[in-house]
C-alpha cells in the first residue's frame, strides 16, 4: 500500500532519521489518510495472529486463558470486513474496526476494544486526512471512554497502563509512543489488579504482565509500523 498522503515524505524522513541516531523522528508532519489507517489494522492483525499463543500465555496466569485466541477471532474478522469495503477515511476505519470487535470478540477485551477504536473514530469525524496530533487526541478520547466503561484508571493493572502514556507520547513521535506502551506494558508486572477476572487473585496478581495491557502495546507498536 502506498504511505501515508501527503505527508511531502515525511514519514521516510522519519526513518532516515533514525538511520542517522536522531533521537525524535520528524514524523510530525505526516498526513494520515485512510490508507494508513488500514496499513495499521492489518498490521495489528498480524501482530496478533503472531503473539496470540503469548497473550492466551499471560491470560492464562491471572484471566480466563483465552485473551489471545478471542484477539485472533476478532481481527481475523476485521481484516476481512476492511477487505470487503474499505472505508475511505480514517475515523471510518477506526468505526468499522471497532464494531467488528465487539460483535466478534468475547469476554471485557471485545467491548472495551470496541469502545476503544469506535471512540477515537468519531473524534476524528470524517475528515480525509488526519494529523498524529489529531490521532493522538482521538486516542486519548477512546481511552477516557475506555476508563469510563471499565471504571478503570492508570496503576490498576489493566490496558491503561500501556495505552495513557502511549497517547502522551505520540504528541511527540510514533517511536516514543511504541516504547511508552511497551514500558507501560512491563511495568503491570509488580501491580497489584483492581479490575478485571485478575482483581479476584488479590496479591496472586502479582508477577504477572497484564495480557489487556500487552496487547495495546501491539495496537501502539504496530502504529509506528504502518508509518515506516
Amino acid at each position: 500500500m502506498p504511505g501515508p498522503a501527503g505527508d511531502g515524505g515525511a514519514a521516510s524522513a522519519g526513518r532516515d532519521d533514525a538511520h542517522k541516531g536522531a533521537d525524535v523522528p520528524r514524523d510530525g508532519d505526516a498526513v494520515l489518510d485512510a490508507e494508513f489507517f488500514l496499513r495499521w489494522m492489518n498490521a495489528l492483525a498480524q501482530a496478533v495472529n503472531r503473539e496470540a499463543a503469548r497473550l492466551t500465555e499471560l491470560d492464562a496466569a491471572i484471566g480466563d486463558a483465552d485473551h489471545g485466541t478471542n484477539m485472533q477471532r476478532g481481527f481475523t474478522a476485521v481484516t476481512a470486513a476492511l477487505e470487503k469495503d474499505a472505508p475511505d477515511t480514517p475515523g471510518a476505519v477506526l468505526m468499522l474496526t471497532g464494531r467488528q470487535l465487539i460483535s466478534t470478540v468475547g469476554g471485557a477485551s471485545g467491548p472495551l476494544y470496541g469502545t476503544l477504536l469506535r471512540r477515537a473514530g468519531k473524534a476524528l469525524g470524517d475528515e480525509a486526512g488526519v494529523s498524529r496530533a489529531q490521532l493522538a487526541e482521538a486516542l486519548r478520547a477512546g481511552i477516557a471512554a475506555v476508563a469510563q466503561l471499565g471504571g478503570a484508571k492508570a496503576g490498576d493493572k489493566t490496558m491503561l497502563d500501556a495505552l495513557e502514556p502511549a497517547a502522551v507520547a505520540l504528541d511527540e513521535s510514533f517511536a516514543a509512543a511504541r516504547e511508552a506502551a511497551e514500558g507501560g506494558a512491563a511495568a503491570t508486572v509488580p501491580m497489584l489488579a483492581r479490575k478485571g477476572r485478575a482483581s479476584y487473585l488479590g496479591e496472586r496478581s502479582v508477577g504477572h504482565q497484564d495480557p489487556g495491557a500487552t496487547s495495546s502495546a501491539l495496537l501502539i507498536g504496530t502504529l509506528e509500523e504502518a508509518a515506516r
